[in-house]
């Protein structure tokens, strides 16, 4: 088939957010499959893009909230208000409402689009017009904005994320009706579209490119308890100010804990804690470190941070909100919900990785598992077409 992947971010040379390690690893199992897929996407101002012949760059932008000006920022408030769209897909309407469907329609035709999440499709509504549809649900993402509303301590945020969550619900539920197919990134995303959709969904199991399976050296780890993760979402961020405020506290002050990842100014970190920014590689942090602190709070879909530690067959602490999606845990991964029972089990995890009673496994058999279920759930969705 000829396909569309319409997405908001185009692949980079190093993806390090899970939105972009999971648009890789589709548009990858896609191309695998023989379809000829084209990629039309934006980019950040310093993105720097794969060499690909096939992705179409629709124009350069800044897209995340933490790198965004004042100025900016209420730019796209008052273009959600203008157009009534949720301030993520203002953005790119703001940025493309002149030449973006047409770019895409002249590149055509289309077998089929492949709407990777609602921000697009929710943007630029006449898209679903030059072809077939089917829909990649990343995250419920009317649910995600609830929760944020729900975390947030001003007035203006609640009433912002209540209208995102109110507007994105109205989106989510007219494209899943519209798509001839949609993918889901966890079971639990799958169940929430309800009993009517569940002939046309399916869960893509991921695989991240970004980590292979072999295991780390022999050497002692640089650091006994770590943690990786867009830090500057909303729903990563509530995750780690649970874990600094609520489970750090509690740890041994001799535990070495390192935090990898954008994290925004002004967060209260404890002193025995390393903020490291954004590393280069985040297989070779992962496995510099004894055990995975896996601390989601809040979000819907899969946790891309999870996969990547199952990949390495790394031992890990977890909330049952950073397995979802996920069944058959590893012996070496443990569940703890609560502050003192996570800090506990790390604690404890630790002391058996020093101990040599706990330690890596081959990530292998998992890897293989999650490529062949990729691969049938993308053949079921475009039998759909």
């Amino acid at each position: 088939m000829k396909l569309a992947f319409i997405t908001s971010l185009l692949p980079t040379l190093k993806p390090d957010t899970g939105f972009e390690i999971a648009n890789l690893a589709i548009l990858d199992a896609l191309r695998a499959a023989g379809h000829e897929v084209t990629a039309f996407g934006f980019a950040r101002p310093d993105d720097m893009l794969r060499p690909d012949q096939s992705s179409v760059l629709l124009g350069r932008m800044t897209i995340e909230n933490h790198v965004a000006g004042k100025g900016r920022k209420l730019a796209w408030v008052l273009a959600a208000l203008a157009s009534g769209l949720p301030i993520n897909c203002a953005k790119l309407w703001l940025e493309g409402r002149k030449h973006v469907v047409a770019t895409i329609a002249a590149a055509g035709p289309f077998d089929a689009l492949v709407l990777n999440s609602v921000t697009m499709a929710g943007a630029f509504p006449a898209l679903r017009n030059l072809a077939p549809a089917l829909l990649i649900e990343h995250n419920i993402e009317h649910l995600s904005a609830s929760q944020n509303a729900a975390q947030s301590r001003t007035p203006v945020l609640r009433w912002l994320f209540g209208r995102e969550a109110a507007k994105l619900q109205v989106i989510e539920a007219e494209l899943a009706d519209a798509c001839r197919f949609i993918w889901c990134l966890a079971e639990d995303d799958r169940r929430m579209l309800g009993k009517a959709l569940e002939p046309k969904s399916a869960v893509l199991p991921l695989v991240s490119t970004s980590t292979g399976h072999k295991l780390a050296n022999d050497s002692a780890p640089q650091h006994d308890v770590g943690l990786i993760g867009t830090w500057t979402w909303e729903p990563n961020l509530i995750g780690l100010k649970w874990f600094l405020a609520e489970v750090a506290p509690l740890l041994p002050q001799y535990l070495k804990v390192a935090v990898a990842g954008r994290v925004p100014e002004g967060l209260a970190v404890p002193a025995h804690v390393q903020v490291m920014g954004r590393v280069a590689d985040a297989a070779g942090f992962l496995s510099d470190c004894a055990v995975v602190a896996l601390a989601s709070r809040a979000g819907t879909g899969v946790q891309l941070k999870t996969i990547e530690a199952l990949q390495l067959g790394l031992p890990a602490v977890a909330t049952s909100l950073s397995m979802r999606g996920l069944s058959d845990l590893p012996a070496n991964i443990v569940i703890a919900d609560e502050p003192a029972l996570f800090a506990q089990r790390l604690a404890d995890h630790v002391a058996g990785v020093r101990a040599r009673t706990i330690g890596r496994l081959d990530g292998a058999i998992f890897i293989k598992a999650q490529k062949q279920a990729l691969n049938s759930a993308i053949n079921r969705g475009l039998a759909s077409i």
